[in-house]
């Protein structure tokens, strides 16, 4: 009696791979294989939005810039400067009974080159950079790096850049001092270990050479004769780029039981991916489908690329306009009218670091996919909270469907907290709520997922579109 009581009324705490059959652990196994492949060509903003671009034409999507009328069924995309996206199937009902709408970033932590970084000292030759995102700075060093982004000339021609990934390639390091002679760096506060300016790229150490005379900043020269001879660029060219240094490591199965996924970006490529996937896989939906993959949110969701431009009021004005029933106030009543997905990761409970969690409200790896009724700090401050009504609805949803879910915060109250772009669409009216996947080492060089978590990701993105 005992026991049946507990099976009914408590919440269900079983790891999610308890409950797997042979048949959906292949299913798992699967998607997390894509996920990896992807992730390998996909480090950056940049690289993201391109792979996405291949797969959304495979699968029948257009820019919407092509179409001049729309009509139920049409799969449309549209490119925001090559750094986000936004894709959208046009549903059955009327789209003033508005959007599906599920929302991840593909911009990750890194380190991106200062405008003028080429510098020599002491017959070393560096690249200076600017570290984006919330990084624990120290994770940066003595590890392998490559360079990826773009250089733009003032005549519109674009050299890609892509260093490091290919065996054949030489990669990157930023230094640390030797424990022999660090004794004053060790006495700092682990924040202050390694100051920002001091994340420079080790690039070079062979001096141009010259037999009739001594050349000043030798070994300078001589990258910039490299990169001259390779890319066809000089050291100015360098203020117009978008470079990046982020992790060599190949995102690889982690665990003897192959459980697990480790790689640089999951923060939240993870989501961005799955959230894809499952998109490539819609056919008819009742609301309007749309998938946003954004940029910048790691600094705040700024600038035109970022969720807080206008640019996807332009996408869904873009939308109303070809299916020909835009009217004036008709773009704020479907946001109102919408449902949303914030599909950002959560932080995933850490035993060797249990103290900073709640343990009853933490979202556990392997326990599927993780709902964040809100995030913000101490008192909730900045935070999206969606409302009783709405977590009732997608709990439906994931229960109709059989997904496994919890209910989890970002740790305990007052020691700290983060933010999503959640509140930049409930802003605009519509319901959202943060769903996404528990991640270990979060913002760190290498971070680890659950595999069943991230199919647990994938289904449910599906069932919310489907539904």
């Amino acid at each position: 009696m005992e026991e049946e009581l507990k099976e009914k009324l408590f919440r269900d705490k079983t790891i999610g791979w308890e409950k797997v059959s042979d048949v959906e652990k292949e299913e798992i196994n699967k998607v997390s294989k894509s996920y990896m492949d992807f992730l390998n060509k996909s480090k950056t903003e940049r690289e993201f939005i391109k792979e996405a671009i291949k797969l959304a034409d495979e699968n029948g999507y257009r820019d919407i810039m092509t179409f001049e009328t729309l009509r139920p069924g049409d799969k449309v995309y549209f490119i925001n400067r090559k750094k986000s996206m936004y894709l959208a199937i046009i549903g059955e009902k009327p789209i003033e009974e508005g959007l599906h709408i599920i929302g991840s970033h593909v911009d990750s932590p890194r380190l991106d080159l200062k405008p003028n970084p080429l510098y020599e000292d002491g017959g070393l030759a560096y690249f200076k950079t600017h570290y984006y995102g919330g990084i624990k700075k120290y994770q940066w060093t003595a590890i392998p790096l490559s360079m990826h982004g773009v250089i733009v000339k003032t005549n519109g021609d674009v050299v890609e850049i892509n260093i490091g990934e290919d065996e054949d390639d030489p990669i990157f390091t930023i230094t640390d001092l030797l424990p022999h002679l660090a004794q004053e760096q060790m006495e700092k506060k682990l924040k202050n270990g390694i100051d920002g300016e001091d994340l420079s790229i080790l690039i070079g150490s062979v001096p141009f050479t010259n037999e009739d005379k001594k050349i000043p900043e030798a070994v300078k020269l001589n990258i910039l004769n490299i990169l001259n001879q390779k890319y066809g660029i000089t050291e100015e060219d360098l203020t117009s780029a978008e470079i990046e240094l982020v992790p060599e490591f190949k995102a690889r199965t982690l665990g003897l039981d192959g459980s697990m996924v480790a790689a640089y970006g999951q923060d939240d490529k993870v989501c961005a991916y799955t959230s894809l996937h499952a998109m490539m896989e819609l056919e008819n939906v009742k609301n309007t489908a749309v998938c946003i993959l954004s940029d910048k949110e790691e600094i705040g969701s700024m600038g035109n690329t970022g969720m807080e431009s206008h640019m996807f009021d332009f996408f869904i004005s873009e939308i109303l306009n070809k299916l020909g029933v835009n009217k004036p106030n008709l773009l704020d009543k479907v946001f109102c009218f919408s449902k949303m997905l914030s599909s950002d990761v959560d932080a995933g409970f850490d035993p060797l670091y249990a103290t900073v969690s709640d343990k009853t409200n933490a979202g556990f790896i392997g326990k599927g996919i993780s709902l964040n009724k809100y995030t913000g700090s101490k008192g909730k401050s900045g935070a999206s909270d969606a409302n009783a009504e709405y977590v009732a609805w997608v709990r439906n949803v994931l229960e109709k469907h059989n997904i496994r879910y919890q209910v989890a915060e970002l740790g305990k109250v007052d020691i700290g907290g983060g933010g999503t772009i959640a509140y930049i669409i409930a802003n605009k009216g519509a319901d959202v709520i943060d769903c996404g996947v528990p991640v270990l080492s979060m913002h760190a060089p290498y971070e680890v997922t659950s595999k069943f978590d991230i199919y647990s990701a994938y289904k449910t993105y599906k069932a919310f579109w489907e539904e």
